[in-house]
């Protein structure tokens, strides 16, 4: 159990209760059962990004609240340097970057993410939450699949899609690929 997954499940906790929900509330509100959500709240599980943009959604608060501890605070533009994004240690099947974590009331959050390859017999790892997902690939290729259609993605290619619709990324060619990901 890493630092960070621990420091974000203490935090998800704490602003649940702040807010005064139950946890069997909580948990029907972000499409979870009550046993879900409490195995993020203690660390026990990795929480997905998807989940976390959710319930930083239902719970006011901004993502960068839930990943850093701190709200942020900027309002007119932040900027934030190559390779300086937060990491956000939440799947192990990607490597996600924050790229706007100081800039107050977002209303889409940016990230980078590295999608590493896997054995090509590796079963794909689907996610889905409420919005929707624009995906821009800047490296290596990529094939997304949204429910069971399955599309490739070069350097310079855009997706956008319903992301409550079960989707899921894979590196190609045994390289791994860089996306731009929008969550709206």
């Amino acid at each position: 159990m890493s630092k960070q997954l621990i420091q974000i499940a203490k935090r998800l906790k704490r602003i649940r209760e702040e807010n005064e929900m139950s946890l069997e509330w909580a948990a029907a509100a972000l499409e979870s059962s009550p046993a879900e959500l409490q195995a993020f709240e203690s660390g026990e599980e990795e929480i997905p990004v998807s989940f976390l943009y959710m319930a930083a959604k239902k719970y006011g608060v901004d993502l960068s609240e839930l990943l850093t501890g701190e709200e942020p605070q900027l309002k007119l533009f932040a900027l934030t340097r190559k390779g300086k994004g937060v990491s956000v240690d939440r799947q192990k099947e990607y490597d996600y970057q924050s790229l706007c974590t100081q800039f107050a009331h977002k209303k889409v959050e940016p990230l980078l993410v590295t999608v590493p390859p896997e054995p090509q017999t590796a079963e794909s790892h689907f996610n889905s939450h409420s919005g929707q997902e624009f995906h821009y690939v800047l490296k290596g290729r990529l094939q997304v699949t949204i429910d069971q259609e399955s599309v490739v993605l070069e350097p310079g290619d855009a997706l956008m899609f319903q992301s409550e619709v079960r989707h899921a990324l894979k590196a190609l060619d045994d390289k791994p690929a860089e996306v731009l990901v929008i969550i709206v």
